[in-house]
Parts: structure tokens; C-alpha cells; sequence
């Protein structure tokens, strides 16, 4: 696909970005998309390849290889390579129904298994797809389908992030009537108040949940199941219920200190500066604001990033985020060898913007927080950590064992936990009656029923913490079983 020899010819590219230090004083994406002569070029590098391991979606080594929801990825980008932009997106929405999304927030786990990628940096597939559905957009190719015909069967789905997207999307155009029940005010579950601005612009979110609603899709907002609506009313009214709730449950840091004034959840301050902005452009003053305060971060993904992002933007004195891994390597290892996801070291857009305002990358390494100490008001004043080394045992597997005389005191005045979720919100779960296995719904893979009749469920509900691209798959899964389930057979893909 692409030009036979384009991988030769062309350099990768990667979309362009606003200088760091500018992008800092406001909240707009600092990405944009490819102009169409880019977008050719990096389209032509995409090989001939027999097997296109870019589109595989499966799990190697505990991390997704390729693309979960099969994107025809070499497809799009030899009709990109072309010039057939409006065949391209009509390729692109077979398998996605929001590359808006994916090709602004997804780590792009097929870039790490293009072909092209064993020897050279890979096809830029993730900024190619965002060229491609902008495009649609801004030429007016996307429009509402308003299904022809009803087939009478109401479905209610719980939670409006990308899997109840999804699953409602596929289903409404089945000619189900579909309804989405959100505890927020505002639809798109962590799209809309879990993602930062500067890398998810809500207008686009917006957008999107415009055109749901205008193809015949019903959302209810600030609506909580068990507190506004009952479990068995749901059940009474619609004919399936679906569980997209997410795994909102945050993991907390049990130690020392942890009730100090000014330790928080990431997403606590995350949805509360999102939300602040969103009401208010911040008039409100209902948020977090580290303004000249000394802030670190303990954890060390995503999340962890989009709050030194954040961070940076509210003018923070000092800004540090701690991981409790070793720095990776430049290149793969010989044991993280194509196709896996390539763990290498890179610099994220965060950590990008803080290098350019301190002068250095603001992540520690192996490093383990032993006590936060407050004032004498109970504000926090410090925290105090020790080095780890990562260690094998006799049975082969890694241990963490403290450095004697690393201990260091940090000054901070705000500490944000970013350790990940440990599940789904059990009340939820316990007014369906639906069985639960380590806070996740217990629910097979497949068929993704529940225990309790006409009660399905997937995305990180399911599933446990993962990718939105992972959410789509899901959620597209669970309404063709839904589809069947209601029907006796499916007409989704």
C-alpha cells in the first residue's frame, strides 16, 4: 500500500506542535493536524506489507499490539497517498467510530507494530488518522444517519464515556431506540472530565455527542442510578441495559500523612479543573490551583502527565512527578523485541513543556514516597522519599528494594495520586445485582452478559483500566451481542 518505495524514500513526521512555552498560557490542543502534502508523504511510507501487524489488537507480553478495533489501516493510508480523501474516511469509519478521539489521545499501539517500525521509525498511522476525519468535518461529509426504521426495543446504557458511545452509536443505527444515562452534567464520561483540553478540545467532544443526539440518540445527564433512577426501573422500562460506568475507583497511597490538606486524586483535580474552565473559564474559582506551590505527582502514566500539564498552566512554582520504575531505555531491549508495544523512552507533551520551563525532564525514577509531613494547620508542607533498585529474585521475578542513604525531604504544598484504578463503583453494581471479580463486572468476553438477565456490560467496567481504543472495541462488541440477544441475530458489523 502506499508508494512500494515510500519507507525509503520519506522520513517519518510527526504532526505539528506549539512551542512549549507559548502552549503553556492557554488551554488549546498543542497539536494539530497534517497538511495534505504531509499527509501524502507519510502515507506513501506505509509497506506492502503480507500481513499488516499494525491492525492485529491483541495483547503481547501484557501490553496491546496493534489496533484493538482492526482499523484498515494500510487502506486508508494508500487512499491518503492518492489524494481519495473522502473514500479514505469511508474506509476509517468501517471499523471507528471516533477518530476524532483516538487520533488525538490513543498511544497509537499499532505504530509500534508497523512493519516498517522493525528497522525505522514507524508510519505516522495516528496523525494520518486525524487529517482524515478533521477533513471529513470540516467538509461537511459527515452528517447525521437517521435510521430508517425502528424496530421498537429500548436499551438503556449506563455511562456515556467512549464504550457507551460506542455501543450506543452502533446500536441506535441497528434501529434500537437508545437512551444514556450520565451521573454528570455534561456526556463523555473521562473524554469530557477526564482528559485535559490541551490534548481533547471539548468542542470536539461536543460535537460528537451533537450528532448522536441529532440521530436519534437520548442522553440524561446529572442522573446517578440508585440516588435519581432505581436499577429494577431501568430494568422495567428497557428491554437490555448495558454497563459502560468505567473504573473510576482511584487506588489510593496508604501511608503516613495521607489526610494532609492538599493531597488529592488525579482526577479529582483533573475533573474539577476541566469542569471549572468548562462553567466558568476558571471564574468560578472551584478547582485545585497549585499557583506558585511546589506540586509532585506520584505515579507514573498518563494521568500523572496531564496533571504536571496542568499544573504548568496554573503557573505551579515547582513541579516533579514520581515513578516508580527504572527510566527506560532509547531503544528496545532484547526482551520487549517488534511487535510488541515498544518501551523506550520518550518525551510527552507534559514533559516536553516542563523540560522547556525548568530545564530538565520533572520525572524521578525509582523512587518511593515514605511519609508526607503537614504544618502545624494541617497543611502539607513536605514529602519524603527513598531510591529503590529493581532487583530479579532467585525465582525470576523483580523486587524493589530501598537504597540505604538515598532518603530525600522535597518541599510540596499539593501531592496528587496517579496510581491507577482498582475498579468500578461497587454501589452501582450491587443495585443491578450484578456479580463483581476484583471490583471489575463479572462478565465473559464474548457474549459480555452479566448474571443478571438483560444485563450486559463492557469497557473498564469490564475490563479493568485500558485504552479508549479498547473502550470502542468493546462497546461495538457488546452491541452486536446485544443486537442478537434482542433480535435472535445481528446486523452490525
Amino acid at each position: 500500500m502506499g508508494k512500494a518505495t515510500g519507507f525509503m524514500e520519506f522520513q517519518r513526521e510527526k504532526p505539528a506542535e506549539r512551542d512549549p512555552l507559548t502552549r503553556i498560557n492557554d488551554w488549546n490542543e498543542y497539536s494539530s493536524p497534517f497538511s495534505e502534502e504531509v499527509s501524502k508523504r507519510q502515507g506513501a511510507r506505509c509497506m506492502d506489507c503480507g500481513t499488516p501487524f499494525c491492525q492485529i489488537g491483541m495483547d503481547i507480553g501484557g501490553y496491546t499490539s496493534g489496533c484493538p478495533i482492526h482499523n484498515l489501516i494500510p487502506e486508508w493510508n494508500d487512499l491518503v497517498y492518492r489524494g481519495r480523501w473522502k473514500e479514505a474516511l469511508e474506509r476509517l469509519l468501517k471499523t471507528n467510530n471516533f477518530p476524532e478521539f483516538t487520533g488525538r489521545v490513543c498511544p497509537a499501539p499499532c505504530e509500534g507494530s508497523c512493519t516498517v517500525a522493525i528497522s525505522d521509525p514507524a508510519v505516522s498511522i495516528k496523525g494520518i488518522e486525524r487529517t482524515i476525519i478533521d477533513k471529513g468535518f470540516e467538509n461537511g461529509w459527515i452528517k447525521p444517519r437517521i435510521p430508517k426504521k425502528r424496530t421498537g426495543k429500548k436499551i438503556a446504557i449506563v455511562g456515556s464515556g467512549p464504550a457507551g458511545l460506542a455501543s450506543a452509536d452502533q446500536l441506535n443505527q441497528a434501529g434500537h431506540s437508545v437512551t444514556v444515562y450520565e451521573r454528570a452534567d455534561r456526556p463523555g464520561g473521562l473524554l469530557t472530565y477526564g482528559i485535559p483540553n490541551m490534548k481533547l478540545e471539548k468542542s470536539v467532544v461536543e460535537r460528537r455527542i451533537k450528532l448522536l443526539t441529532q440521530e436519534g440518540i437520548d442522553f440524561i445527564t446529572n442522573t446517578e442510578i440508585g440516588k435519581d433512577i432505581t436499577a429494577d426501573k431501568l430494568k422495567e422500562q428497557y428491554d437490555a441495559v448495558i454497563l459502560c460506568t468505567g473504573a473510576q475507583k482511584q487506588r489510593d497511597l496508604m501511608i503516613e500523612g495521607r489526610e494532609a490538606k492538599g493531597v488529592h486524586f488525579a482526577m479529582d483535580y483533573l475533573t474539577g479543573t476541566i469542569k471549572s474552565m468548562l462553567d466558568s473559564n476558571f471564574k468560578d474559582k472551584k478547582f485545585i490551583n497549585t499557583k506558585n506551590k511546589d506540586v509532585i505527582v506520584i505515579g507514573g502514566g498518563d494521568t500523572g502527565a496531564d496533571c504536571v500539564a496542568t499544573a504548568l498552566r496554573q503557573k505551579a512554582r515547582s513541579v516533579v512527578q514520581f515513578g516508580k520504575h527504572p527510566k527506560l531505555p532509547d531503544t528496545r531491549t532484547g526482551e520487549n523485541m517488534w511487535p510488541e508495544q515498544p518501551h523506550v523512552y520518550s518525551l510527552d507533551y507534559a514533559y516536553e513543556e516542563a523540560e522547556a520551563k525548568f530545564g530538565r525532564d520533572p520525572r524521578e525514577y525509582c523512587i518511593q514516597t515514605k511519609k508526607l509531613v503537614a504544618d502545624p494547620n494541617g497543611h502539607l508542607k513536605e514529602l519524603h522519599t527513598i531510591q529503590m533498585k529493581k532487583v530479579k529474585n532467585e525465582q525470576g521475578k523483580f523486587e524493589f528494594h530501598e537504597i540505604p542513604g538515598t532518603e530525600k525531604v522535597w518541599p510540596a504544598q499539593f501531592v496528587f495520586i496517579a496510581i491507577g484504578f482498582e475498579g468500578t463503583d461497587q454501589p452501582l453494581l450491587e443495585q443491578f445485582g450484578v456479580k463483581a471479580v476484583r471490583n471489575k463486572v463479572d462478565a465473559a468476553y464474548g457474549d459480555f452478559k452479566t448474571n443478571v438477565e438483560g444485563v450486559f456490560a463492557a469497557g473498564d467496567a469490564r475490563r479493568g483500566q485500558s485504552l479508549i481504543v479498547w473502550a470502542i472495541h468493546e462497546g461495538r462488541e457488546v452491541a452486536r451481542e446485544v443486537d442478537k440477544y434482542l433480535m435472535g441475530a445481528s446486523v452490525l458489523p
